[in-house]
């Protein structure tokens, strides 16, 4: 391997974003050539060593964790081609999310969806099944129209509409079990802007017409704060270009996500922490505050929002018909036990995908999550919400917080079984593999 294509860092205990997950490989790996990603894999294969790749660390799940070789996409970045005719472009797999739009907007174009947090890697985005909110739009992995992915043999595997094809619904949202992802074609559409409403509607009356809002608004989402009688929703109009911009100031944007969505947030989440009794007057106020704005501006300055108060989330797909019932459960579980929780419950939804491990795969979704501050415990609160989420055919987010293994997955996943077979085919050594893959894939 050579010292151009490949760096060799001295090995440090890694954790993620979160503080949820941490591991310690025996070396690290940056290959800033697809050539270098190749050559990793096979010296791995021939050592005896299991390779995992990592993008931004921004899943709460342990799927990136390894004690064998850490393989960094930080040096694989950036846009590799653009197909203005077919509107589609072709990134290096560790490109983050925030930096996609700033590529694209030379060409007139954006993705046509995004979930609310942008640092993640497009690999990782798409490996997870990571998602936004729309009934009518699919995950990030929906977007993907072609793939370039690192075998364990070390050889290439192509899939896109002319070779392969039958393998991108496996591919997409493959966890890393099935390869390494070194380049992404996302389908795109020209860009648009987004009319963003937010203010705070009583919760009773937000789940009353919550089938309705998803059906007629092109993005709807809300956040409940337990203790409080409030949702903060959040509506987006999706728009044609973008005259008739109207963004929030400088001052408004610091304010608001600076100043009050984190340093005050996080400040009172510390407070609470020590005072929990404090715990349900601070919520009443912030379920007022946290969403209370008009504005219109490029798509992804509305989708995404800054997340500096450092949390862990769990989060569950459900059939779209067994979302309000599970999150009156939830409501009904933290009064019943009489937790104090600091974090929103956040409610969104997508439309029913092809891929064989999405969350969203062959039924139409509502996604509930719960989450608490990193400081505070979730070893209660979350074991006892993933009852509820179970007990109702729930699917988990890959890369956040859950317990479940192949026994129950299987049971939720039409298309496991046909997954389990091509990992077999692609990997079979597991040289991919880790703890976390054993327990949700089995071997």
């Amino acid at each position: 391997m050579t010292e151009a294509r490949s760096v060799q860092r001295a090995v440090k205990p890694w954790s993620n974003w979160g503080r949820s997950e941490s591991g310690h490989p025996v070396a690290r790996v940056s290959p800033t050539t697809v050539e270098a990603v190749q050559e990793a894999v096979v010296r791995a294969r021939t050592t005896g060593q299991t390779v995992k790749a990592i993008g931004a660390g921004h899943s709460f799940s342990a799927i990136a964790v390894t004690d064998g070789v850490q393989l960094s996409l930080d040096g694989l970045s950036g846009l590799l081609s653009v197909d203005a005719g077919k509107q589609q472009a072709t990134f290096a797999a560790g490109t983050r999310l925030f930096d996609v739009p700033g590529l694209l907007a030379p060409y007139g174009l954006a993705m046509p969806n995004l979930g609310d947090i942008d640092r993640q890697s497009l690999a990782g985005a798409i490996s997870t099944g990571t998602h936004g909110t729309g009934a009518a739009f699919g995950g990030i992995a929906t977007q993907v129209t072609g793939m370039v992915v690192v075998t364990a043999d070390g050889g290439l595997l192509c899939a896109d509409r002319e070779q392969n094809s039958e393998l991108l619904p496996a591919l997409r949202v493959g966890l890393g079990a099935l390869g390494i992802i070194v380049e992404v074609t996302l389908q795109c559409v020209p860009a648009f802007s987004l009319q963003a409403v937010e203010k705070p509607i009583p919760l009773d009356e937000v789940l009353a017409t919550l089938d309705e809002r998803f059906e007629t608004e092109d993005h709807f989402e809300f956040h409940w704060f337990p203790h409080s009688e409030v949702a903060s929703t959040k509506t987006n109009t999706r728009r044609m270009g973008h005259e008739a911009l109207r963004p929030r100031g400088a001052l408004d944007r610091f304010l608001g996500d600076t100043v009050v969505a984190n340093g005050l947030f996080r400040a009172l989440c510390n407070v609470e922490r020590l005072v929990p009794a404090l715990t349900p007057g601070v919520n009443r106020i912030a379920a007022r505050q946290f969403a209370n704005a008009e504005f219109t501006d490029a798509s992804h300055r509305v989708f995404a929002t800054s997340r500096g108060v450092r949390f862990r989330e769990m989060e569950y797909a459900l059939p779209r018909a067994e979302l309000i019932p599970v999150f009156q459960q939830v409501r009904e579980l933290i009064g019943k036990r009489g937790w104090r929780i600091e974090f929103p419950i956040e409610v969104r939804a997508a439309a029913a995908d092809e891929n064989w491990l999405s969350t969203a795969y062959g039924r139409e979704t509502g996604y509930l999550a719960v989450h608490r501050f990193f400081r505070h415990t979730e070893a209660e609160f979350f074991p006892a919400v993933e009852e509820i989420f179970t007990a109702h055919g729930g699917r988990p987010h890959w890369g956040k917080m859950h317990t479940r293994e192949l026994a129950y997955l299987q049971g939720v996943y039409p298309k496991m079984p046909e997954f389990l077979e091509l990992r077999r085919e692609l990997d079979p050594t597991g040289l991919f593999g880790n703890a976390y893959l054993r327990r949700v894939l089995g071997g």
